[in-house]
């Protein structure tokens, strides 16, 4: 049992050991879920839960924050939109760790981390919830058009518009040639 030992250090120096850090819980977070050594699971699990209770307000400084500890945006917009709204009500205890059979090259014991709840099917839940209903619009001769309905037709006329645009200005550019 390790005592008052704050972290691993699975025999890289420092820069490599924040780089394996940051890219499993960045592997975590896109994924929901990775295949690694068991040490490394356990290394990983105190990083990602302060992220996923970092992310439950989603403020410009948590943002900033989960931006300079992970590096990449698209895990953080995940974070703060999918991961922190599913965890919100649960105070700690997000992921957890799954012992798997042993690694057949070097007999290195496997584990499998991965968030406690579904992350993916509890945002499908939230997006259904807030389906926002469509508004009809005014009647005109008895025909009721929705406004989406009015929205597309009209930027299916300038996207008309532009395409003959841009084929008149091909046809020019050929012709001074």
């Amino acid at each position: 049992m390790i005592h008052r030992v704050s972290h691993r250090k699975f025999s890289r120096d420092t820069n490599a050991r924040k780089a394996l850090l940051k890219n499993l819980a960045n592997d975590l977070i896109l994924r929901e879920r990775v295949r690694t050594t068991e040490a490394k699971a356990k290394a990983i699990r105190p990083f990602v839960e302060k992220l996923i209770t970092k992310s439950k307000d989603n403020t410009i400084a948590s943002r900033r924050l989960l931006i300079s500890k992970l590096g990449r945006e698209n895990s953080v917009q995940k974070l703060l939109e999918l991961v922190g709204p599913t965890f919100k009500d649960r105070p700690g205890g997000y992921t957890r760790i799954i012992k798997l059979v042993p690694r057949t090259g070097d007999k290195a014991e496997m584990a499998m981390i991965e968030f406690s709840e579904n992350v993916s099917e509890k945002a499908a839940m939230l997006k259904l919830a807030k389906k926002p209903k469509v508004k009809e619009a005014k009647t005109t001769k008895g025909k009721t058009e929705t406004k989406t309905a009015k929205v597309k037709l009209i930027k299916a006329g300038k996207l008309a518009k532009n395409q003959t645009k841009t084929k008149a200005k091909k046809t020019n550019t050929k012709a001074a040639k």
